[in-house]
């Protein structure tokens, strides 16, 4: 099967692009977005993502306001043979120049979202180190990820309104990766296994001048799995990055990270980050949350629109619902990002704290899976 990227000197393997290396039938390929007003007043985020072997294409498109009323689209369909086809019914991403710029466009459709957007990179791409995790003998994930920092212009409608977004407030991450990980619906046939447990935070952070950047994966005991630390250069444009494929970040010795919870819940009240240089020295960054997103409006979890489920040849849909209203400990409810304000004792930024915490996690006090932190 061919399709028009095999006519760039682009593989990797003596297979066509159209056949991922591995055959493992979890292979996925996703870009993800996410976008936030400065003082904490919106949050959007964006999801597509493809997987070749489950024959499914699905996008997600959400926003949040300070009233906590969060607006959802979700959107499948039979993935096409062309990997640069990124539409799914009314929407679609368009990556008008690589590493640089991207639009997103939501046309009228049934949830009542809609959008126009572009988003402009400010940093040069940032790889992440490969992250695998293992169930027994199994990979349960084995993906490379890379990130991008940069700002959002255009505007969006919802239900209840609309939003300007303007370059000069409206900062964004984007998120490419691809790999295996668990998705679309459970592989049956084999011997039954328990389920396992996870740890995860995600903090990309932007300062005057720079941004940082945490990553983590913990073990059932606190133990490091994944730790990862950066920073890099905020360029002031797009023609202000460094057209080379040399990096540009600073890579840390290690990261750490101090996660405090509301009572009754796995929701972080605030959060601290050591991230530690090769010649031992700490900074660190104190993370208060400001607004909060359900990552159910991206599919994550989510009961009847999770990532990587047949819809049919097309399927679109939405919901609308109350953030402060819901129960934070039902599994779907578990996964977020929240806004935050950061700080590390001399300069101030803004940025995402994103966490999924699943299954017993001892250094919170979690013994069971989905049981609230018991403390103050």
């Amino acid at each position: 099967m061919l399709n028009r990227l095999d006519d760039y000197p682009v593989h990797q393997t003596p297979e066509p692009i159209a056949h991922p290396e591995t055959s493992d039938r979890r292979f996925y390929d996703r870009t993800w977005f996410n976008g936030y007003s400065a003082d904490g007043a919106y949050y959007f985020g964006i999801g597509m993502a493809i997987y070749p072997y489950l024959g499914i294409m699905d996008c997600a498109f959400s926003v949040v306001e300070r009233n906590g009323r969060q607006h959802c689209f979700y959107g499948s369909r039979r993935a096409p043979l062309e990997r640069t086809e990124m539409t799914v019914g009314p929407f679609k991403i368009e990556v008008l120049e690589p590493m640089r710029k991207t639009r997103v466009t939501l046309e009228e459709n049934e949830s009542g979202l809609t959008c126009d957007l572009v988003f402009s990179s400010r940093t040069a791409p940032i790889q992440e180190n490969r992250q695998t995790l293992w169930q027994g003998a199994r990979r349960t994930m084995d993906a490379t990820r890379f990130d991008q920092f940069g700002f959002w212009s255009g505007h969006l409608s919802h239900p209840d309104g609309k939003i300007n977004v303007e370059a000069s407030v409206c900062h964004g991450t984007k998120d490419r990766s691809w790999g295996v990980r668990g998705i679309g619906a459970p592989e049956t046939g084999s011997a039954p296994s328990a389920p396992g447990g996870i740890f995860f935070l995600w903090a990309p952070l932007f300062w005057k001048d720079h941004v940082s950047h945490a990553i983590f994966f913990d073990g059932t005991k606190g133990e490091a799995l994944v730790r990862e630390g950066l920073t890099a250069p905020l360029h002031k444009s797009e023609a202000d990055i460094p057209d080379t494929a040399e990096p540009q970040d600073e890579r840390m010795a290690t990261a750490i990270h101090r996660v405090k919870y509301h009572p009754a819940t796995r929701l972080a009240s605030s959060a601290e980050i050591d991230l530690i240089n090769l010649q031992g020295e700490k900074r660190t960054i104190h993370l208060e949350p400001i607004l909060k997103f359900q990552m159910k409006g991206l599919g994550y979890l989510h009961p009847e629109w999770g990532q990587g489920f047949w819809k049919g040849e097309l399927a679109i849909g939405g919901e609308s619902f109350e953030t402060n209203q819901l129960d934070l400990l039902a599994k779907e409810n578990v996964h977020v990002q929240q806004v935050v304000k950061a700080t590390d004792g001399e300069n101030e930024g803004i940025g995402v704290l994103e966490q999924l915490v699943i299954g017993p996690y001892a250094p919170a006090g979690f013994t069971e899976f989905f049981d609230g932190f018991k403390g103050d």
